[in-house]
């Protein structure tokens, strides 16, 4: 792993809960390979399954989500999830947290370039 990859990753543990929790809550349900692709899709990288499905796992465990085993159509069957009113009590508790602080870690980082670009 290069170190932009390796930040990011660690960027992305700090979020990647509020983040699946986020993504269920606006399209109703999905299955994990839906969700990596989605969060993908969103700008936030690449999620290994053997990183998100421990976590889909957890989420469930805490009462966080729902899932129902589907027979495919056709191919095997997936495991689908849905947000729980826990995880949405849990989400519109945490998701304005998350983002007064990423707003705040933003604020810092441009007055740094600034500084960096000024002083350079």
């Amino acid at each position: 792993m290069s170190p932009v990859e390796v930040r990011q990753a660690q960027w992305l543990r700090g979020v990647l809960d509020l983040a699946v929790l986020a993504l269920l809550a606006e399209s109703g349900e999905s299955y994990g390979y839906l969700i990596s692709q989605q969060l993908a899709e969103s700008g936030l990288g690449e999620v290994k399954g053997g990183t998100l499905y421990p976590l889909l796992n957890r989420l469930e465990e805490a009462g966080l989500l729902n899932s129902a085993w589907r027979a495919g159509d056709g191919g095997p069957g997936r495991k689908f999830y849905e947000i729980s009113g826990g995880g949405r009590r849990l989400l519109a508790e945490h998701a304005p947290q998350w983002t007064a602080f990423a707003g705040a870690a933003t604020t810092v980082v441009q007055r740094g370039m600034r500084e960096a670009a000024l002083s350079g």
